[in-house]
């Protein structure tokens, strides 16, 4: 049975600007083949349990030549595979697409291609910079400045500067000079706006406006490394006024973010719309324990510890045919606003919280609000080995409940984070994420690292390992969040 490949465009790195399309294609393919211009963010995004296949592809170095990736998309489609070839920007924008469907198509595989965001477009709108304006120019023009190995630059440099339209230079970061060369001594003139993006989309985009005369110096000035988009024209003179990017308020700020996986989307996802570089480095798994039997109708009050406990519980409802009718009449406590918004998800409004979003003040305020007494029936449904303060609290005040595993968690392993100390902060949702991150590192003191903590507890087991903790006001993810924020403001 033949198989089908998908030429799918990633786009210039943020992984929002995927197309609807190419999310799918990538959850469901079976293969999926990559180079080095897809970002780690949307790597991320492909299910554990994908065949990756990686072909490198470096400016100036291709580990796995471009013919021998034609014939990987075509032995793996020929196994009657869905196959993913997976490429930074669009395809067929100097992205070689095309040679890639010519073995395919005399193979007589079938193939789609899903067309991307060109870097060409996206990298100048990120740095204030629209492509076209009426104006400054009627017409845009895109061009390669990297040629075959050996050949020589083949640019009609005069037709260029007759059309007046704004050119954009892909992969021209070791031509540059050659190219404002052949500019000028075609008649541009020497103050013509210029600027060269560096990482564009990405957290540590880079950009740098100049004109004709000086961006090569500006080039090697400040280092300017591939991938990086040069663009010469008038309208470059607009990103000053336009850029929107540079001004989001974590810009430049470093965040390593060690929840697990699926809960670390939301912490994750608000630190980058605010300008963050973050890395997902989840350090823990929470898996539902199955099979499991809560007597919970012999109890009158439930008890929430976490969003996993809540989604664990309610899943085994309805594994049982049953839905959230179960539990009509019963009394419903969560620890903190993240947990009460999951029991949300089912339809169901938490009858109490705690001021202070932890276990000892979730036991010790039901107890002294008299939310539960000694004649309460009360279940805990939470994580198999679970922190001792709610149920001290329970137990001082002489009040009876069964703590009933839903849930449990295990550590995860990662390769090292080597330049640790060059984040600004590495976050902590949980004890057991502290636990999990320290597993992952070989050094034994975290001096001069910085830990943001979801609550006190947490940052209490930071610091034995010797992490300089900063702790949210309340003990949620909107909160660390605007920790980041007025802490960056200081």
């Amino acid at each position: 049975m033949t198989g089908k490949v998908y030429l799918v465009g990633a786009g210039p790195g943020d992984k929002e600007l995927l197309t609807t399309k190419a999310v799918r294609l990538i959850k469901e393919a079976d293969v999926v083949v990559y180079d080095r211009l897809v970002s780690e963010s949307i790597m991320e995004l492909i299910p554990e349990d994908k065949e990756l296949i990686d072909v490198g592809k470096n400016a100036g170095d291709h580990p796995v030549p471009q013919h021998e990736i034609n014939r990987i998309l075509l032995r793996e489609g020929q196994k009657g595979k869905k196959v993913v070839r997976l490429k930074g920007g669009d395809p067929f924008v100097f992205g070689r697409g095309g040679e890639e469907l010519e073995l395919l198509c005399e193979a007589g595989v079938p193939f789609e291609v899903v067309p991307g965001i060109t870097s060409s477009i996206a990298v100048p709108a990120y740095a204030g910079i629209p492509v076209t304006h009426r104006d400054f120019c009627s017409s845009l023009h895109i061009i390669t400045g990297h040629a075959r190995a050996g050949a020589e630059l083949s640019i009609d440099y005069e037709a260029l500067v007759r059309l007046k339209g704004t050119l954009i230079f892909m992969m021209s970061v070791s031509t540059v000079g050659q190219i404002a060369s052949g500019l000028m001594e075609a008649g541009m003139e020497e103050t013509m706006p210029c600027a060269v993006i560096e990482n564009g989309t990405y957290a540590g985009q880079r950009k740098f406006v100049s004109d004709l005369a000086h961006i090569e110096e500006t080039v090697k000035k400040n280092q300017v490394k591939s991938p990086a988009v040069i663009a010469v024209g008038k309208v470059c003179a607009l990103s000053d006024r336009f850029d929107w990017f540079s001004e989001k308020p974590l810009k430049g700020k470093r965040i390593v973010v060690t929840q697990p996986a699926r809960k670390a989307s939301r912490l994750e996802s608000k630190l980058r719309d605010l300008g963050a570089e973050t890395l997902l480095y989840p350090c823990i798994r929470t898996d539902f324990i199955r099979p499991i039997s809560p007597d919970f109708d012999a109890f009158d009050t439930l008890v929430f510890t976490s969003t996993e406990g809540v989604r664990s519980f309610f899943s085994y409802l309805f594994e049982q045919g049953r839905d959230a009718r179960a539990v009509y009449g019963k009394k419903l406590a969560c620890i903190g606003s993240a947990t009460a918004e999951a029991l949300r998800e089912f339809g169901l409004s938490a009858d109490f919280l705690p001021s202070v979003f932890d276990g000892e003040h979730l036991g010790k305020e039901m107890i002294e609000k008299k939310f539960i007494d000694k004649n309460s029936r009360v279940i805990l449904l939470r994580a198999k080995i679970g922190t001792a303060d709610l149920t001290d609290a329970l137990s001082d005040a002489g009040i009876e409940y069964e703590d009933y595993p839903v849930y449990e968690t295990s550590y995860v392993s990662h390769e090292e984070i080597e330049d640790l100390e060059n984040w600004d902060y590495v976050t902590f949702t949980s004890k057991s994420c502290v636990d999990g991150f320290v597993k992952t590192q070989s050094r034994k003191n975290f001096s001069g690292v910085r830990a943001l903590c979801i609550g006190k507890q947490t940052a209490a087991e930071a610091e034995k390992f010797g992490f300089e903790t900063v702790v949210s006001d309340i003990a949620s993810i909107d909160s660390m969040v605007e920790k980041v924020r007025s802490d960056n403001d200081d």
